[in-house]
């Protein structure tokens, strides 16, 4: 079956020279003259690839590519943007609202020829890296929060610590947060090139033994793929495809995989959080952090995921009488809470020293004693799965 592309150009010479030119080469081409138009067909057609003209009177290509990435129906479609824009910023721009790439008009034949080549492969890549992992999928979680500073990070490596605690099998601890790595850090592990290189690269150099090369083992236990500190990799949250590839082949690597996913919902995680066997959403008893995390999960639930698979983490970093209860809690977010962690902020610093989880630190601290709670959970839902 010939690959489908849709363009959305208000322009009709362009619709029709460039549908021409690449049904010649042997796509089925689908055409829209607005944003408007162009939406609805690729919600209905779901194309594998769309060129997207920036310049539109109803509906510019920005905003259609952000209604795009935040619909899980076309979250994923490859965008390749043309237009006679030729400003540095108009590109950046493209790329921050999620297209894959940008041609300048006017384009050679030959040019557009070969990027539409090249992202049409790119995607299929992906898709056959998924596929073929298929044969042992591990359990993946993966960790966020409506906002930062909640303690996202401590919750996946201490819920990976007490996965491997119980089971003594593999579990990898993956922070996906390229240029806000804290965990290498706190592990005694900076400066980690890992996650990097395989965000860098092409989708298909994704493989399992180069992914299962550049993790680094902890001596916890722990196989850890750690996200760079240096800020200028935070641009490396556009390589969609690099990261479902990734989270594919880690899931045929351990038998849990925990995901750092950070916090909020760019296009990257509403990419991989379908991808999870649960999610984990970290809050804290406070209005606002409740007020973010019920409309989070309200998100989470229009990517077509199971309510049922989200289970939320109370923490209460600090002691303070300002923390909410917990049925109070639950009433103002509308979601039960799975478990509740208490403040320890002498254990995470003495953990922090000791560059090693607080469940392995110190194993009879309360708190440790919850996540363990919280382990035992994981693993009563994957036996059940």
């Amino acid at each position: 079956m010939a690959e489908k592309i849709l363009i959305i150009d208000d322009d009709v010479d362009t619709l029709r020279l460039v549908g021409l030119m690449l049904q010649r080469q042997g796509y089925e081409i689908s055409a829209a003259s607005n944003g408007t138009q162009g939406l609805a067909k690729a919600l209905e057609e779901r194309p594998n690839l769309i060129l997207l003209d920036v310049m539109m009177p109803d509906m510019d290509g920005y905003e259609v590519t952000r209604r795009l990435r935040k619909n899980p129906v076309t979250v994923s479609i490859p965008i390749l943007m043309f237009t006679a824009k030729t400003q540095l910023d108009d590109k950046v721009i493209g790329f921050e609202v999620g297209a894959d790439d940008y041609l300048t008009k006017p384009t050679h034949p030959t040019e557009l020829q070969a990027h539409v080549k090249v992202l049409l492969a790119r995607q299929k890549d992906v898709t056959e890296i998924v596929t073929s992992s298929k044969e042992h999928v591990g359990y993946v979680v993966g960790v966020l929060s409506a906002r930062g500073g909640l303690g996202v990070s401590s919750v996946a490596a201490n819920l990976a610590a007490g996965l491997y605690n119980r089971t003594q099998a593999d579990v990898i601890l993956a922070e996906f947060t390229p240029g806000q790595g804290t965990l290498g850090m706190d592990l005694g592990a900076p400066n980690q090139k890992g996650l990097t290189e395989l965000l860098e690269g092409t989708t298909a150099e994704v493989t399992r033994e180069k992914v299962k090369s550049l993790l680094v083992s902890h001596n916890s236990g722990l196989k850890l793929m750690l996200a760079s500190e240096n800020p200028r990799d935070v641009t490396l949250n556009s390589k969609v495809p690099n990261y479902e590839a990734i989270v594919a082949q880690l899931s045929t690597l351990g038998r849990f995989v925990i995901l750092d996913m950070g916090n909020g919902l760019p296009v990257y995680v509403q990419k991989l959080l379908p991808m999870c066997t649960e999610r984990i959403i970290v809050v804290e008893g406070v209005p606002g952090s409740i007020q973010h995390t019920r409309l989070l999960i309200d998100e989470i639930v229009n990517l077509k995921i199971d309510r049922k698979t989200i289970n939320v983490v109370l923490n209460n970093r600090m002691r303070t009488e300002a923390q909410m209860q917990l049925n109070q809690v639950q009433e103002q977010l509308g979601h039960s809470v799975a478990a509740t962690l208490t403040p320890a902020p002498e254990a995470f610093l003495q953990a922090t020293r000791l560059q090693t989880p607080v469940v392995v630190g110190q194993p009879t601290n309360m708190t440790s004693q919850q996540f363990l709670k919280l382990a035992d959970a994981v693993l009563e839902r994957e036996k059940a799965r």
